[in-house]
């Protein structure tokens, strides 16, 4: 069976936000939130659809929420948003004491505040490509945001079928496979459905869409196990990053894939279901 977003979607009032999301795999199961990234177009589907069917077989209780601020769920003001509280009010309204978090881009940096913040909530720590604000960077081009973060910055404000073909080509590493023209023209139709939330975010700009940012030097008080994703070809957001998390986060391992980019999940579908419910079923 080949799940469409349409058998797994649901919405749960929060205290302060309606919070989409879609749901699979056993309710006993041990529940894994998958937090999508930052960029316009981005949902909870969008971002993870080849791996939910795969990672709830594993007899796991997969959720994957649109963030408020992203897609079906509730506009925010990123002036005072804070993403954490968002996700604390999403476990709370379903029940769910403690979580695996797995989060990319901007849903990385979101886990890793919660594994600061929250440690008792949260049972493993899976990143892939997560941003913190470090310097010096050795690996990364300087004089500012990376490649891909300034293309992002444009889509916020033209997110036509064209200009979102130049944001997911710098995702990605094989254009040719992934930087299709029906999943650029799903992202696009994502961000005009609900304007507002572009709105939103250029309106915060450059403060949105991440508000609040985890501060480095407690990244060592991490007690959850972390497996850090990054592909080598990242453009986003460089895999020296995932070098400094595992430097610092003591129960830690670094997963570096080569030709790939900002979406391991997407490009290496298969190894990162495996990843992900190897890591949470046996560590």
């Amino acid at each position: 069976m080949t799940l469409i977003e349409a058998d797994v979607a649901k919405d749960v009032d929060t205290e302060n936000w309606t919070i989409h999301y879609n749901e699979a795999g056993p309710a006993d199961g041990h529940p894994v939130i998958l937090i999508h990234g930052g960029g316009p177009g981005a949902t909870g589907w969008s971002n993870y659809n080849p791996n939910i069917e795969a990672i709830a077989a594993a007899g796991l209780r997969v959720i994957a929420p649109d963030l408020p601020g992203w897609g079906a769920s509730s506009a925010v003001d990123f002036s005072t948003y804070d993403q954490v509280q968002a996700v604390c009010e999403l476990l709370d309204a379903l029940g769910i004491e403690k979580a695996a978090f797995v989060g990319n881009s901007m849903g990385g940096h979101t886990s890793l505040r919660m594994a600061i913040e929250h440690p008792d909530r949260v049972t493993h720590l899976i990143t892939m490509g997560a941003p913190i604000q470090m310097k010096p960077i050795l690996f990364g081009a300087g004089g500012g945001p990376s490649e891909g973060l300034k293309i992002m910055a444009q889509t916020w404000s033209d997110y036509s079928p064209e200009q979102m073909k130049r944001l997911v080509e710098i995702m990605v590493f094989d254009k040719e496979r992934f930087a299709t023209p029906e999943l650029c023209l799903q992202r696009s139709e994502a961000v005009a459905k609900r304007p507002e939330h572009a709105a939103n975010v250029l309106a915060a700009a450059p403060k949105a869409p991440i508000t609040i940012w985890v501060d480095p030097n407690r990244l060592s008080e991490i007690t959850a196990p972390a497996l850090l994703i990054h592909g080598r070809d990242d453009r986003v957001v460089t895999f020296e990053t995932a070098l400094v998390l595992a430097a610092n986060i003591p129960d830690s391992r670094a997963h570096v894939i080569n030709r790939c980019g900002h979406w391991a999940q997407l490009e290496h579908a298969d190894e990162f279901n495996r990843l992900v419910a190897d890591f949470v079923r046996h560590h």
